[in-house]
C-alpha cells in the first residue's frame, strides 16, 4: 500500500490535509519509517499469514490529544483481556489487502467493536505491515484523525469488555512506563494507563509512534512489571 501523503480509492480516502499542527509529527513519520524500525517481526517472505488491519486513532478530548483503545473480553480464546486498538481481519468485502483493503477493514472493525461513526473519521496515514506469530496475523496500522468525534461504547460484551480513550499526556509520563515481563521471559515496552496494564503489539506500536513523533520523554526501562500486574 502507497504511504503517500494524499490517496484515494473510491469513498475511502488517506489525506494529511487540515490535521492538528500537533499530529503532523505522526504524519511525517508515517512517511518514511521504515518496518523493522517498528518491530522485529515481520511478514513472512512467503506471504503466509491472515491479513488484517487495526484503526490507531487520535482525538483531542478535555484533557488534550488522546487515543481510542478498547479491552478484550476475557472470555475470548485469544488476546483475552488485552488492550488494544480496534481492529481484526480483513473481510472479502474489505478489497485488496495491497491497496485499500486494511483501510476499509480498521474502519469497519472500529465501528462493530466500539460504535464509533466512520464518516467523521480522517485517514492521514499507514504504517509498514506487521507480524504477530502468536496468531499469524500480518497487521496493517491505519493512522487516523478523529476529526468529527461521536459517542463510544461496548457493541459486543462477548468481544469486548470496554472502550476508553487515554490521553497522550498520560502514555508520554515516564511514572505510567514500565517495561512488562512475560511468563516466558520475553520483555517489550507497556503503559499503565487507565486502571490498565498495556502490553504486547498494541504497546510496541505506542511506544514506536512516541519515539518517532519526538514525543517520548526519558523513562525508566528498569522498572518491570509482571504480565499479570492488576491495578
Amino acid at each position: 500500500m502507497t504511504r503517500a501523503s494524499e490517496t484515494y480509492d473510491g469513498e475511502v480516502a488517506v489525506t494529511s490535509r487540515g490535521l492538528p499542527e500537533w499530529l503532523t509529527p505522526v504524519a511525517r513519520a508515517a512517511e518514511s519509517v521504515q518496518p523493522q524500525q517498528l518491530s522485529r517481526f515481520l511478514p513472512p517472505e512467503s506471504g503466509l499469514g491472515r491479513q488484517s488491519a487495526v484503526l490507531i486513532l487520535f482525538g483531542e478530548g478535555e484533557s488534550g490529544p488522546d487515543l481510542l483503545l478498547m479491552e478484550r473480553a476475557s472470555s475470548l480464546r485469544s488476546h483475552a483481556g488485552q488492550p488494544s486498538f480496534p481492529g481484526g481481519a480483513l473481510d472479502p468485502e474489505d478489497g485488496d489487502p495491497g491497496t485499500a483493503g486494511p483501510l476499509r477493514a480498521a474502519l469497519r472493525e472500529a465501528q462493530e467493536e466500539t460504535g464509533l461513526d466512520p464518516a467523521g473519521v480522517q485517514l492521514f496515514g499507514v504504517l509498514p505491515r506487521l507480524y504477530i506469530p502468536v496468531s499469524g496475523f500480518v497487521v496493517t496500522p491505519v493512522l487516523g484523525w478523529w476529526r468529527e468525534p461521536t459517542p463510544v461504547r461496548v457493541v459486543d460484551p462477548a468481544e469486548t469488555a470496554r472502550v476508553f480513550t487515554v490521553p497522550v499526556a498520560d502514555l508520554t509520563d515516564p511514572d505510567n512506563r514500565v517495561t512488562c515481563v512475560h511468563p516466558r521471559g520475553h520483555q517489550g515496552p507497556a503503559f499503565l494507563v487507565e486502571s490498565a496494564l498495556v502490553w504486547g503489539f498494541t504497546a510496541g506500536l505506542i511506544d514506536r509512534i512516541l519515539y518517532f513523533a519526538g514525543w517520548e520523554r526519558p523513562w525508566d526501562r528498569a522498572k518491570q512489571v509482571p504480565l499479570d500486574w492488576r491495578a
